[in-house]
């Protein structure tokens, strides 16, 4: 029994050994067994560090000291000593300071929280202005100013949906990697504009010490400035709905010379992929297109297989919708269906990338041959927006 025992001791640790061997710190983002704030890039992340740290050694310092004199008391004090309870009624000088110390101590925490959080608001004298709107799951960027301004894409989960469903082995940036990263010069002041088009999202990257809450029908901004180059992870902070920890936040920082080459290089991707919805299109273009783009935005929700999830988002093979008149579909895309989770996607995709993707799912699984309007041009969009 004993040499039974050995063996299997043996064999969970070796296996405990494999698993922390395979878990190491995520660049940019958490830390294995990680218990401290993160140690930030940013002046306000330090601030902010530095001041868990001061009103927890307070906190520490006020426990010990009130639960130390009480416990003695009731040691010291006891009645099986001899000790009898004192009668009295006041004592000035002891109201005096439990008043008086207590203000003195809140005081000094609020000063330099005061100050950091005055610094937080202090949008002003920005070098740079990113819009940011959170979408259901995903994030949009718009360069509102500087060299990029114009420049804007969509942030969409990269984790592949075989890792998420555990038919593959999960990577090491999982569930915390997009598709385009947010690229910012280094030692720049960065203000982002956030606002949502559906529900609340919460923008926060920890190394920044920024956590800024998006709000459907509102502008809020915050700002940070980054010190160091490198890649900086965050999170949606905010339960948005099914998908909230499928809408990750990757932001790259970069010198003053590469940030400059990546503004040219995606004013000339701009250029190339500007789409004329003016264009007669191909069904095969609209369906290779389309593809794409039910991929990066539709998935999700209504699954690969176009069966949807019973209860939640509605199955697009053998939809009557899907199968009947264009227009009716067209609008559902562009406007969404207030009262359900279908979002609006007519401020997301532009003209050719919703004629495609409806074209698509016109064709796809089970739909093939049976629909009305099997093709819709981008001019069909036009005209219905």
């Amino acid at each position: 029994m004993k040499k039974w025992r050995g063996i299997l001791g043996a064999c969970a640790l070796l296996s405990g050994s494999a698993v922390n061997a395979q878990v190491q710190d995520m660049p940019g983002g958490p830390k294995v067994d990680q218990l401290n704030l993160h140690e930030g890039v940013t002046q306000i992340a330090h601030d902010v560090m530095w001041l868990h740290w001061l009103l927890l050694i307070i906190c520490g310092v006020i426990f010990i000291g009130v639960f130390g004199v009480m416990f003695y008391s009731i040691w010291a004090h006891r009645k099986s000593r001899g000790h009898k309870a004192a009668t009295f009624h006041e004592h000035l000088g002891v109201e005096v300071a439990w008043t008086v110390i207590p203000f003195i101590i809140v005081i000094a925490m609020a000063l330099p929280a005061t100050k950091t959080v005055v610094a937080m608001k202090d949008t002003s004298s920005a070098d740079l202005t990113v819009k940011v709107t959170g979408y259901q799951w995903k994030w949009g960027y718009e360069y509102l100013d500087g060299p990029a301004a114009g420049v804007k894409f969509l942030s969409t989960l990269a984790t592949p949906r075989a890792q998420i469903e555990g038919r593959e082995p999960k990577g090491e940036f999982y569930l915390m990697e997009v598709d385009n990263h947010l690229v910012v010069p280094v030692d720049k002041k960065v203000r982002i504009v956030l606002t949502a088009a559906d529900v609340i999202h919460s923008w926060m990257v920890p190394d920044f010490g920024v956590k800024q809450d998006a709000i459907p029908g509102f502008l809020r901004d915050t700002w940070f400035r980054a010190e160091k180059t490198g890649t900086y992870r965050g999170q949606c902070a905010e339960l948005c709905g099914k998908d909230h920890a499928f809408m990750p936040i990757v932001v790259e920082v970069k010198s003053q010379a590469d940030y400059d080459k990546w503004v040219e290089e995606q004013k000339k991707k701009m250029a190339a992929n500007a789409d004329d919805p003016n264009k007669e299109w191909t069904k095969e273009e609209l369906l290779a297109r389309g593809e794409k783009v039910f991929g990066a935005n539709c998935v999700a929700c209504h699954q690969a297989n176009g069966k949807g999830v019973p209860g939640s988002f509605p199955a697009l093979d053998g939809d009557k919708t899907v199968l009947g008149p264009k227009d009716a579909q067209i609008q559902t895309v562009l406007h969404g269906r207030p009262g359900t989770a279908m979002a609006a996607f007519g401020g997301q995709l532009n003209d050719v990338e919703i004629a495609s993707v409806i074209t698509y799912t016109r064709h796809a699984w089970s739909n093939a041959g049976k629909g009305q309007d099997p093709v819709v041009q981008p001019k069909d969009v036009v005209a219905a927006r």
